[in-house]
C-alpha cells in the first residue's frame, strides 16, 4: 500500500483541530492511544502498533519512506496482530526493541487523506497528513492535495519534520543530559 504524507510540528493545536473539523468529510473522528514498539531491522522500519480506543486494531506495520522534508511517498504493509503481547515478545527475542513511542492521536478524514493530530510523549504536538493512494488513485494526485492541506493548516516548509517519531526520540536520547 502507498501514502503521500507529511509530518509537521504543530504550533496551535486548537486552530488545527478547528481546521480539521471544518474540512472533515464526515462526523467520524477517532480518538486513539497508540504504543508503537519499533524493532531493529536492516532497512525500513518495523513496528508493532498497539491501539486503544474505539476502532482500535493492533497491527504490525513495515514501511519504507525517504527521510526528506515535504510530501513524500511511503510504501507500507500491514498485518493484524490479534495477540500483541505474543507478537512483541517474539519480535523482541528475534530482532530486539529499538525504541517505544507513545502518543495520543485524533484522526479526521478528508477525501482520501487521514489527518492526524498527535501528542507524542517526550516530543510534543504534531500534525500528519496521509493521502492514501489506493489502486484507483494515481500517485501524482496525492502531493497537490497534501500541499492544499498544508496551506489550509498554515504549515510552512520550516514546520516540516523529515523523520519518524522513533528517529526523533533516538536523536533526543543521544543528546547529553
Amino acid at each position: 500500500m502507498r501514502n503521500i504524507e507529511i509530518k509537521a510540528r504543530l504550533q496551535d493545536s486548537e486552530a488545527a483541530r478547528a481546521t480539521a473539523q471544518a474540512l472533515a468529510d464526515s462526523d467520524t473522528v477517532l480518538e486513539l492511544e497508540q504504543i508503537d514498539t519499533y524493532f531493529h531491522v536492516p532497512h525500513g522500519r518495523l513496528k508493532l502498533r498497539e491501539e486503544f480506543g474505539a476502532h482500535a486494531r493492533h497491527k504490525l506495520v513495515f514501511y519504507n519512506r525517504a527521510d526528506e522534508s515535504g510530501p513524500k511517498q511511503c510504501d507500507y504493509d500491514l498485518l493484524p496482530a490479534p495477540d500483541p503481547a505474543a507478537a512483541k515478545a517474539l519480535l523482541q527475542k528475534a530482532l530486539g526493541v529499538r525504541i517505544v513511542v507513545k502518543k495520543k492521536r485524533t484522526v479526521y478524514f478528508h477525501k482520501n487523506v487521514r489527518i492526524h493530530l498527535d501528542t507524542v510523549d517526550s516530543l510534543g504536538a504534531f500534525l500528519e497528513f496521509e493521502a492514501v493512494m489506493g489502486e484507483n488513485v494515481p500517485v501524482d494526485q496525492g502531493e497537490p492535495l497534501v500541499r492544499q492541506l498544508m496551506h489550509a493548516f498554515h504549515i510552512s516548509e520550516r514546520d516540516l519534520i523529515h523523520v519518524s517519531y522513533c528517529d526523533m526520540l533516538d536523536l533526543d536520547a543521544d543528546k547529553p543530559r
